[in-house]
């Protein structure tokens, strides 16, 4: 096979992405992924510069760049948003997968507002700043683009405790929902994944507790034979819903679990 026929077979050829949260877990699975499969840039917004900068520079500096943006301040967001624009000519992809995980293990009776306004700002605020500013940018540029939000397992279920974290992912599936409806009639499309828990950086720094063990821990609840969740996985499904091959499939929450939730 020709490389001028490899080319064609590339999922994202000529396209533009944000990607949130991209300098670890899932994000970097993700700006990895996105490079072979023929975007043109890629554009990691997070707030571990080393790292980011880092991932930015292992994928090449050609395709892919880093940008210090906290997703809970709406002017960074807006700035980023413009930045990628002004500096690349469009944006097709927005992914916006940057979130924080709670360790509070209060009830409602308990429940720390201070914590949950923390949890918010960056869990249901920042993803409706991307949502809202990519989508701003593809309508004054006219272009047909697809948003994806990280959202989880929790936004399904139910917990015991973790309640801040919980009602988040469920408001996350919210504002996703209603994006896709609102945003239907420019071409644009809005959907979300939600994983079952991995032991990403951010997972283990939260808990303390070794990746391997965390992992341990997951494989022992029921699932597929022989297949446990990894971010490529998680990556595998946001590809999918920023290319082409879902070109009719909007507002709909695809969970990554392996059947735990069925």
């Amino acid at each position: 096979m020709t490389e001028e026929v490899c080319k064609l077979k590339k999922k994202l050829d000529n396209k533009v992405a944000i990607i949130t949260g991209g300098a670890s877990g899932i994000g970097e699975a993700t700006t990895r992924l996105f490079a072979s499969n023929g975007a043109r840039a890629i554009v990691i917004a997070d707030i571990q510069d080393e790292l980011g900068r880092k991932v930015a520079e292992s994928v090449g500096s050609s395709i892919c760049s880093y940008y210090h943006c906290d997703v809970s301040d709406e002017e960074q967001v807006k700035k980023m948003v413009e930045w990628t624009v002004q500096t690349y000519g469009q944006l097709d992809i927005m992914f916006s997968n940057a979130g924080v995980y709670s360790s509070s293990s209060q009830t409602i009776l308990e429940l720390d507002f201070t914590g949950l306004e923390r949890v918010f700002g960056v869990n249901v605020v920042g993803n409706a700043a991307c949502v809202k500013h990519a989508a701003r940018a593809m309508i004054d540029l006219n272009i047909r683009g697809s948003i994806i939000c990280t959202s989880s397992m929790a936004g399904t279920t139910s917990h015991i405790e973790h309640t801040d974290y919980y009602v988040s992912k469920h408001a996350l599936l919210g504002l996703m929902r209603c994006a896709s409806k609102q945003l239907g009639g420019h071409g644009i499309r809005v959907n979300a994944v939600s994983p079952f828990a991995i032991a990403t950086p951010l997972f283990v720094s939260v808990f303390k507790e070794a990746a391997k063990e965390v992992e341990k821990q997951f494989q022992a609840l029921p699932s597929l034979k022989n297949v446990h969740l990894k971010v490529e996985h998680v990556a595998d499904a946001v590809l999918f819903l920023a290319s082409d091959d879902s070109a009719f499939i909007t507002g709909q929450n695809l969970v990554i679990d392996g059947g735990v939730t069925a």
